[in-house]
């Protein structure tokens, strides 16, 4: 593995209860997070293809490490997003290297298809530093039910010469959503979008 990995991090977080109104089944997220080193802290560099395929990586490994916190196949993974926190000593462009042109690839084979974008944010921050994870649904990005987000936090990352990188998959949308929108029997995931 070309990822330098000081630290994970695999969180389960489970709504019983919305209003006073019961959720059955409980809506269910899973949070995966790895801490590593940055190969490009504290100086340019151009090529950034080390980072490439460390997002290449991740992205298999966090989905995975998903979809076994929530005890689930594959396939019954419901939507999913990715984030990144870039310590001091290093960019943007960094995150958006892990981040965009490989991790989506294996994260799709570990939710199983993965026809949508998946929704990402990235930022730059010192230890402590939390992130949203935006979530979008896996297969048809027009179901409202499963816009969400999950936050992402390590208390001891990332140092400035680390990436904070983080995963999250759920089984499910929101608790009692009814905004309208594409419901799940109606998705045929085919274009991303419906």
């Amino acid at each position: 593995m070309k990822a330098k990995i000081r630290k994970m991090v695999v969180q389960i977080e489970e709504t019983h209860q919305e209003m006073g109104k019961s959720v059955i089944p409980p809506t269910r997220k899973a949070l995966a997070m790895v801490v590593i080193e940055n190969p490009f802290a504290n100086r340019y560099v151009e090529n950034l293809d080390e980072l490439i395929e460390i997002g290449d990586e991740l992205g298999g490994l966090l989905g995975r490490k998903c979809v076994e916190a929530l005890g689930i196949k594959p396939e019954q993974a419901q939507s999913y997003g990715k984030a990144a926190i870039v310590g001091e000593g290093g960019e943007l462009e960094h995150a958006a290297a892990i981040l965009h042109p490989k991790l989506g690839a294996p994260l799709r084979k570990a939710v199983q298809k993965g026809a949508a974008l998946v929704p990402s944010s990235k930022k730059r921050g010192g230890m402590g530093t939390a992130i949203d994870v935006p979530l979008g649904h896996k297969d048809a990005a027009f179901v409202r039910s499963h816009f969400d987000a999950m936050e992402a936090r390590i208390t001891d990352a990332p140092r400035a010469n680390e990436i904070l990188v983080a995963v999250v998959v759920t089984d499910s949308g929101r608790p009692l959503a009814r905004i309208g929108g594409l419901k799940l029997s109606e998705i045929k995931g085919e274009d991303g979008l419906r």
